[in-house]
């Protein structure tokens, strides 16, 4: 009390409003110490604030200090029961008010890592006590451990949280000064915050330097169960990956679909809950996101965030001594959680969830490292070890805090919930998620763009032009303008799922042109398989290995039901995974498909498709086929004959062999390294499509079939037949000659049908078969 009325009297004219001696503010609400009296303690003399007994501290190098700045929170010391200079024990009552203004909102609230900080006025008791008398300005102030209990929910504008502050006692270790400490905090006289077991010390440089930090247990790197509870389950497929700077700064302003990619559009959100941004931007980057990572299995995710000598958390804590705060710390990897949550679908609106801590968890934080201003990089690992509803949305983690690749802060049960996310919301909201859609200009992407536009961060390192990814045909060879994928996972190989594409028909397409008002085989066949390919990609297949992929329909069977004419408008293909299946680098996928209009299926079957390396695909021994002899050889351009194809579509040039006796037909094709449908298919990986091949085998039927009716018209590929097609090799730019052989296996003059099987070889390597080719004459 002496110290005290000493005090009061010396400041009267300064502080003569504000401050009182103990007894008095203990039995009143007026304040001990005001606002303007914490700021003095922070950033000038302990003298001005503490009398002159206090005032030599004044000349020390540093002191024991309040955060200066945005981070003095005490904004008011309402009383003390200690004795000054005593270095023994204590009670400080301080006041934070939650304002509307307030720098630090998240959701209309005080961050967890604000309301546990506020409570930092065991800085000003350790001060009050006699610490700096000790520490003679060679040793600074550190944090090394609490237990935090939060027990209700988290102040908004308007409220007022009061701290009780204990001082328990100092001691020494070696040579080190500290002191254990602790607070209650409450709001409205309801417990709101818990904090025990603080510890605490004095610690020169030497010691800080020589420090071992954060040394783990072979325990904690056992791994063991996770928990899950209230019906958890994923809400969106998720796979290993990493968010840059954009996709955070994405989070910060509610765009999912920039942040996590195409999974996350047409969710039926307003205002999207919002990753916390301004100064409390403190996450710069996630290098890594494992979703069953981590030593329970629930998933991992790293942060970081690069650090500058003139960051705001530095220059005001404290102003002679420049680290960041522990408690600051613990909301970097508290965002990062949110982040990992943000990734698994707990969503909703803005103003109907807050992230809040989970009331009677004990958290516990441990310090054993700093973050100067000559740190470089801080990097937060959080591994998650519960999940689930209770009834709202939450988590249990721990993370581990390092410095330039030291581990510094160790924190066990980090705790989140969502308030006002319970399981039935946030099913229903993706429940409620639009169709997924893909338009012309992510089919674009795919075929010659950034496919990281179309499927995600996932995807990023396949933006490199020097790194290859399977892609679609582009123009104009390609001939899928949108698909809906709504029934299909995507990123996740799995059988079951089923996509649906279409394609506009245009009625002046070239290759109506091409095929006398017809709808060519290859083109038909290409509507179906580009919209497999499409499903191939969606699933994810590229990430699944290192390696270069290269990407191959392999085969199939299928059947003609009608042809597709210039006025047939919108054709549907409807795909269905039915198989998936790896082997080391190989990955194979199984579909089936049925192509319609709008009236009824036009084309409908089964094909296969593999992911190769290069080296697989240059190891290819082709078909175990012999080729019939050619006993009446030709030299005879393919004939110019109405409704026969003709170019760009021709894919014969000369005619080697015409047998009406024996049914064979052959023909040849001298390859062109700057022929166009290299250009089309694929950009990266020019290769001959396969249905272009068949329509070689398909067009020597046709000119077979107005050889034996003259003047007669026959469709591209007769409906009512089934055909089958097998490829095992490629037609490069490198290759020299295409030879395509068609032997007739029936005729039937009365109906006008021709059927016969067809084989493609290069450059003397038997590749690709087809059999049930056939024609009707029209």
């Amino acid at each position: 009390d002496t110290h005290a009325d000493t005090h009061a009297d010396t400041h009267a004219d300064t502080h003569a409003d504000t401050h009182a001696d103990t007894s008095r503010a203990i039995a009143t609400s007026r304040p001990w110490l005001d606002f303007e009296a914490c700021q003095e303690f922070a950033r000038g003399s302990i003298g001005r604030v503490l009398g002159p007994e206090f005032a030599p501290i004044d000349h020390h190098p540093t002191r024991v200090r309040l955060p200066d700045g945005p981070l003095l929170l005490c904004h008011r010391m309402m009383s003390i029961e200690a004795t000054p200079l005593s270095m023994s024990q204590g009670i400080l009552v301080t006041e934070h008010d939650v304002t509307a203004d307030a720098w630090y909102l998240d959701g209309g609230r005080i961050p967890t890592c604000v309301a546990v900080e506020a409570g930092q006025a065991d800085l000003f008791l350790a001060a009050y006590l006699g610490a700096d008398f000790h520490t003679k300005g060679l040793a600074v102030y550190r944090l090394l451990d609490a237990t935090v209990i939060f027990h209700g929910r988290l102040p908004q504008p308007g409220q007022t949280i009061r701290y009780v502050i204990h001082l328990d006692h100092f001691f020494r270790q070696g040579k080190t000064l500290l002191f254990r400490f602790g607070f209650d905090a409450t709001v409205d006289g309801e417990p709101l915050i818990t904090m025990r077991d603080g510890c605490a010390g004095f610690f020169t440089s030497a010691e800080l330097a020589a420090g071992k930090g954060i040394v783990r247990t072979a325990m904690q790197a056992q791994p063991a169960a996770g928990r899950v509870t209230g019906g958890f389950s994923r809400l969106v497929s998720m796979r290993p990956e990493s968010l840059d700077e954009a996709q955070l700064d994405a989070l910060r302003r509610g765009d999912y679909v920039a942040a996590f990619g195409w999974s996350f559009d047409g969710l039926p959100l307003q205002q999207p809950k919002q990753l916390p941004d301004g100064m409390l931007r403190l996450v710069h980057r996630i290098p890594t996101l494992e979703p069953d990572g981590g030593r329970w299995g629930l998933g991992r995710i790293v942060g970081e965030a690069d650090i500058y000598p003139d960051d705001w958390f530095l220059t005001c804590h404290f102003v002679d001594d420049m680290v960041m705060p522990g408690t600051l710390m613990y909301e970097c990897c508290l965002h990062t959680l949110r982040v990992f949550l943000m990734r698994m679908g707990w969503l909703g609106e803005e103003d109907t969830i807050a992230c809040e801590p989970v009331p009677g968890i004990k958290s516990r934080l441990k310090c054993r490292g700093q973050v100067l201003s000559s740190t470089q990089k801080v990097r937060y690992e959080i591994e998650i070890k519960e999940l689930g509803y209770g009834p709202d949305a939450y988590a249990l983690a721990d993370a581990t805090m390092y410095a330039d690749e030291r581990a510094i802060v160790e924190i066990a049960d980090m705790s989140i919930r969502h308030l006002g996310l319970t399981r039935g919301k946030v099913e229903q909201l993706w429940k409620n998620r639009r169709r997924q859609r893909f338009g012309s200009d992510s089919i674009l992407a795919l075929a010659e763009g950034r496919v990281s536009a179309v499927f995600g961060s996932a995807f990023a390192r396949f933006d490199d032009p020097k790194v290859r990814i399977a892609r679609l045909p582009r123009s104009p060879y390609g001939f899928l303008d949108r698909v809906d994928a709504s029934a299909a996972e995507p990123l996740i190989m799995r059988a079951g799922g089923s996509i649906r594409g279409e394609y506009s028909v245009p009625t002046d397409a070239w290759y109506f042109a091409a095929n006398d008002g017809q709808m060519p085989f290859a083109i038909l066949n290409e509507i179906a398989l580009q919209a497999c390919g499409f499903y191939s990609a969606y699933m994810g297949a590229a990430l699944v290995s290192d390696a270069d992929l290269y990407y191959r329909n392999l085969g199939g069977k299928a059947q003609i039901f009608r042809g597709v004419t210039p006025d047939s408008g919108r054709l549907f293909t409807e795909v269905q995974c039915t198989q998936v299946a790896r082997t080391g680098d190989m990955i194979l996928h199984e579909f089936a498909f049925t192509v319609s209009d709008a009236l009824e299926t036009v084309y409908a079957g089964s094909t296969n498709f593999g992911f190769f390396t290069g080296q697989a695909l240059a190891n290819q021994i082709g078909l175990r086929a012999t080729p019939p002899r050619n006993n009446n050889p030709l030299s005879l351009p393919y004939p110019d004959r109405p409704r026969l194809p003709i170019p760009p579509l021709r894919m014969i040039d000369t005619i080697t062999e015409l047998d009406i006796q024996t049914g064979i037909i052959r023909g040849a094709k001298r390859i062109d390294p700057k022929e166009w449908f290299f250009a089309a298919h694929f950009h990266q990986d020019p290769v001959m499509p396969g249905s272009l091949g068949l329509e070689a085998m398909a067009q020597l039927l046709q000119l077979f079939a107005s050889e034996i009716w003259p003047g007669s018209r026959s469709e591209s590929l007769a409906s009512g037949y089934e055909h089958v097609w097998t490829y095992r090799g490629q037609v490069l730019p490198s290759a020299d000659l295409v030879e395509v052989i068609v032997q007739i296996k029936s005729q039937d003059a009365a109906q006008g049908i021709l059927v016969g099987d067809g084989l493609l070889i290069v450059d003397g390597l038997a590749i690709y078969q087809m059999q049930g080719l056939a024609v009707r004459r029209l």
